[in-house]
């Protein structure tokens, strides 16, 4: 088949992100994840399921089916931004890796149109699939949200041994990996458990950066609008003051350490 002609389940195209990724970006949003983390922003994504979710007084559908081509008609309308700033396209969700055969597809499309690419995961699959991404990849962004895997089954539903292990592969074998940590209070917001974290980052062949990604509460809304319970509804959101120590611990490993990203 055409790679133009593959098919996938998106549920939002974002022009002009700054975030994910360098330069001026297109962020593709692919539905489905195989973890369900207590925080995460857009619930809408967590199944693959076209679902109704009600959002400002209006009921919306969320999911649609496109080709590659289709979403590469909408990636090329800013070529020259990428090509001035040195952006590009980045695929989240969701879980990229979830839609192996579409996102694979729009990643090489990419590519021969010269795209510079990224794609935000959480390093949850088999690695036969992840390697068939890393051709077409020029960034891997990878979520380590915890080293402990009971506490982090408790907050994702998946413990994390499969993620660690891809982590130490993605880094031989990636283009570039960066490691980013969603600080989420209760769950990894203590210096010692970001160290760890870093630690373990430090430790990756070819890692060189680390983002720290404050916890916000975006994403609460859309919760009720799909009538889901949004578990942390109590969780203050970091303070300034907050992230720069968990920066400071970040910092005693020889990685780049940001907050953001």
């Amino acid at each position: 088949m055409n790679i133009y002609d593959v098919k996938g389940r998106i549920f939002d195209i974002q022009r002009f992100s700054v975030h994910d990724g360098p330069g001026i970006r297109t962020i593709i949003f692919l539905k489905g994840c195989f973890l369900k983390c207590k925080w995460c922003c857009n619930p809408e994504s967590q199944r693959f399921d076209i679902e109704e979710m009600e959002f400002g007084g209006k009921k919306k559908i969320v999911g649609r089916d496109v080709t590659v081509g289709e979403v590469m008609e909408t990636i090329k309308r800013d070529m020259q931004y990428y090509r001035r700033s040195g952006g590009g396209v980045t695929l989240s969700g969701g879980e990229s890796l979830g839609q192996p055969e579409f996102a694979t597809a729009l990643l090489q499309a990419c590519k021969e149109s010269g795209i510079n690419t990224a794609m935000e995961s959480t390093g949850f699959a088999d690695f036969s699939v992840i390697e068939k991404y890393l051709p077409y990849l020029d960034c891997y962004l990878m979520d380590i949200k915890h080293t402990d895997s009971k506490k982090h089954e408790q907050f994702t539903t998946r413990p994390n041994e499969l993620i660690l292990e891809n982590a130490k592969k993605i880094a031989e074998k990636a283009n570039k990996l960066i490691i980013r940590v969603p600080v989420i209070p209760t769950f990894n917001d203590t210096e010692e458990e970001i160290l760890s974290i870093a630690r373990f980052a430090e430790s990756l062949p070819n890692v060189n950066e680390i983002h720290l990604l404050p916890y916000h509460k975006f994403g609460i809304d859309k919760y009720k609008g799909l009538g889901r319970t949004y578990e942390l509804e109590h969780i203050v959101p970091p303070t300034e003051e907050k992230m720069q120590k968990l920066l400071a611990a970040a910092q005693k490993t020889r990685l780049h350490c940001q907050i953001g990203g």
